[in-house]
C-alpha cells in the first residue's frame, strides 16, 4: 500500500478501538495484537479500563466483583420472554414478560433480516445497540440516545456479541441473550451499570453495515483518456492508454457504491492494485488475499492516493492517476522498484470505513 514512509502491510483493522460504549475495551494495551473481550459497559462520559479475554477478578483499572446476591434462577432455551418494538435504526422497547430471566446460552434472534454484506467471524461492523439486564428488566447501556453507531471488530468484544453478531447480515435488527459467561463474569461483573455475575444481558442490535467482499454499486464509464478497468470483481486489470500521462491528480470511479463519504480522518479499508503508467508493471496489491483487506487513514499514504480517497463513498471502485509530484517524485521507491518522477495508477475497491473517534 502506498504509504507516505516506506511501504508496509496493514492486516489488522484498527488494533486500538477507544470509546465505543457498551463492548470495548477503554485502553487498548497493545496497537499489533487486539485486546480481547472487555468486561465494562461505558454508562457515563468517560469509559473504564477493562481487562483483556481470559481474565478473572480485579485488574488494575477494572471495577471490582460484582457476585450475585439473588436466587437461582431457571434458565430459558428461548427468546420468547422478550418484546422488542419500534422501527429498525431508532431506540427500540424492549419489554420482559418476568423477570428475573435467564438464557442457558447464547440465543440469536433475527427480527429483520437485511439483504447487506455478511459480518465475517472477526467483523468489522458497524451497529447501534440498546442492552437490557435479564435480572431487572431495565437498560443499562445504548448507542440509540447518544445519537452515534458503535464500530469494532468482534475478536474485541465480549464472546456474546461476537457470537450473536457473526454471520448476520447488514441492515438486519437482531435480538442477541447472552450468559453472564458471555458476558462479564470474567471481570468480575459492572457495579456501575449494575451488572452482577451471572446476570443475563439481553441486546437489541441494528446491523448498519460491515466489509464488503468487494465493490458494490453502479458502474461508470470512464474517459477514454484514462486508463480503462476490467469489470473482474477480484482480479481487475489495468490498461493504460498508449500516450503521455497527465501532470495532474485524476480521480474516477469505476463503479460507484451507495455506502458512507471517506473523509480525512477515517480509517479507511480496501482492497486495491497499482501498476506504473510507463509499462503497466504491477508494483503493488493485495488482491489474491480477500481475507485480510488494508487499513490506513487517508493522511498516512502518499499525498496522491489519499486524496484521491476523501470523498469516495463505500462500495466503490476508484481509479486515480498519481503524478510524480503526489507520489515518489524524483527519488522514487526502490523497494517497490518504482523509478524516479513515476507515474501511478491504482485501481481501489472501498470495503469499510472506520470514523475517527
Amino acid at each position: 500500500m502506498p504509504f507516505v514512509q516506506r511501504p508496509r502491510r496493514v492486516t489488522q483493522f484498527l488494533s486500538c478501538l477507544a470509546v465505543l460504549a457498551v463492548v470495548l475495551t477503554a485502553a487498548c494495551q497493545s496497537t499489533e495484537e487486539p485486546t480481547g473481550p472487555v468486561g465494562t459497559p461505558r454508562v457515563s462520559a468517560e469509559p473504564t479500563a477493562a481487562p483483556s479475554s481470559g481474565s478473572s477478578g480485579d485488574s488494575s483499572g477494572s471495577p471490582s466483583a460484582s457476585q450475585s446476591s439473588a436466587k437461582p434462577v431457571d434458565k430459558s432455551d428461548n427468546l420468547d420472554n422478550i418484546t422488542v418494538t419500534g422501527e429498525k435504526l431508532k431506540e427500540p422497547k424492549v419489554e420482559l414478560k418476568k423477570k428475573p430471566w435467564a438464557i442457558d446460552k447464547t440465543r440469536v434472534k433475527v427480527l429483520e433480516e437485511g439483504k447487506g454484506a455478511t459480518v465475517p467471524e472477526t467483523g468489522p461492523v458497524e451497529v447501534h445497540y440498546y442492552g437490557v439486564n435479564g435480572r431487572t428488566g431495565e437498560k443499562f447501556d445504548d448507542s440509540f440516545s447518544r445519537g452515534q453507531t458503535a464500530t469494532f471488530a468482534l475478536d474485541q468484544v465480549v464472546p456474546g456479541f461476537q457470537k450473536g453478531l457473526a454471520g448476520q447480515k447488514a441492515g438486519s435488527r437482531i435480538i442477541v441473550a447472552m450468559p453472564g459467561e458471555d458476558g462479564y463474569d470474567s471481570s468480575g461483573g459492572s457495579p456501575q451499570a449494575g451488572i452482577e455475575v451471572g446476570d443475563t444481558l439481553i441486546f437489541v442490535i441494528d446491523v448498519v453495515s460491515t466489509v464488503l467482499d468487494g465493490p458494490d454499486g453502479e458502474k461508470q464509464e470512464l474517459a477514454d483518456d484514462l486508463p480503462q478497468v476490467s469489470d473482474d470483481t477480484d482480479d481487475p486489470k489495468i490498461t493504460v492508454p498508449k500516450s503521455d500521462p497527465p501532470t495532474e491528480l485524476k480521480v474516477a470511479p469505476v463503479i460507484k457504491g451507495s455506502g458512507a463519504e471517506v473523509s480525512e480522518t477515517d480509517s479507511v479499508m480496501v482492497n486495491y492494485r497499482g501498476v506504473l503508467w510507463a509499462d503497466g508493471k504491477v508494483i503493488d496489491e493485495n488482491y489474491g488475499d480477500k481475507s485480510q483487506p488494508e487499513t490506513a487513514t487517508p493522511s498516512e499514504l502518499i499525498p496522491g492516493f489519499g486524496e484521491g480517497l476523501v470523498k469516495q463513498t463505500v462500495g466503490s471502485r476508484v481509479l486515480i492517476v498519481i503524478p510524480p509530484d503526489k507520489a515518489y517524485g524524483p527519488e522514487g521507491n526502490e523497494e517497490m522498484k518504482v523509478p524516479a518522477d513515476a507515474t501511478l495508477v491504482y485501481v481501489v475497491d472501498i470495503l469499510f470505513i472506520q470514523p475517527a473517534q
